[in-house]
C-alpha cells in the first residue's frame, strides 16, 4: 500500500500552543487530489499507570471540561518543547503525585487520530512507585489522588469509569503488561 502525499499545507487557525488547524492538499495513491483536508495539531502527551511498592495503583478522580461528571484518570500531561517522552512521564508522575518509580515500561506510542492528526500519545507503566515529595501540579481541574487495588481498577475499567479513550487504553495495556509479566514469572518457575 502506498501512503498519501501532502502536496501543500496552509495554517487556517493558530489559536495557541494547544491548538492549530491546517488545511492540507493531499494526493491519494491513485492520483486523486483532495484540496480541503483538515489537519489538527495539538501537543503530544504522556499517560502513566503507576503501581506503588505496596501494589496499589495511583489514579485520580477528577473533572475535565469535556467529560460529563467525574472520571478516573491516570497521570498525564503534555511534553514540553524538546522533552523526551519518558522524561515527561517521570516529571508528570512526580509533579502530579509526589511519587517516583525506578521501573518503567513503554506501552507504546499511538497517533490520536488516523486521519486528522491531533497528537501522539506516549503510554507508560511505572512500577515500584514511592512518595518522595509533595505533589506540585498546576492542573486546572480539581482532582483527588486515589490508591486502588487491582480488582477495583478492573471493575472501574469494565464499568466505563475511565471516560477518556486514551485513559482507558493505557489502563488496559498496563493490566495486560502486568498479566504478561506474571505469566512469564510463572513459566520461569516451572522450568
Amino acid at each position: 500500500m502506498e501512503p498519501w502525499k501532502t502536496l501543500a499545507r496552509e495554517t487556517i487557525l493558530d489559536h495557541s500552543k494547544f491548538l492549530q488547524v491546517e488545511n492540507h492538499t493531499v494526493q491519494l495513491p491513485d492520483g486523486q487530489i483532495i484540496r480541503d483536508w483538515p489537519w489538527v495539531i495539538t501537543p503530544d502527551y504522556i499517560n502513566v499507570v503507576a503501581l506503588t511498592e505496596e501494589g496499589s495503583f495511583l489514579f485520580f478522580r477528577q473533572t475535565k471540561y469535556g467529560v460529563e461528571g467525574t472520571s478516573l484518570a491516570p497521570v498525564g500531561g503534555y511534553l514540553e518543547p524538546g522533552e523526551e517522552p519518558l522524561a515527561a512521564a517521570q516529571r508528570e508522575l512526580l509533579e502530579e503525585t509526589g511519587y517516583q518509580a525506578p521501573d518503567w515500561t513503554d506501552l507504546g506510542t499511538y497517533q490520536v487520530s488516523g486521519n486528522r492528526g491531533m497528537a501522539r500519545a506516549y503510554l507508560y507503566l511505572a512500577l515500584g512507585a514511592r512518595p518522595v515529595a509533595e505533589p506540585d501540579a498546576d492542573d486546572l481541574e480539581e482532582q483527588e489522588l486515589l490508591l486502588l487495588g487491582r480488582s477495583e481498577v478492573e471493575a472501574a475499567l469494565a464499568g466505563g469509569e475511565f471516560k477518556v479513550l486514551p485513559w482507558a487504553t493505557v489502563v488496559a495495556l498496563a493490566l495486560l503488561q502486568l498479566d504478561q509479566r506474571a505469566a512469564g514469572c510463572l513459566a520461569r518457575l516451572g522450568d
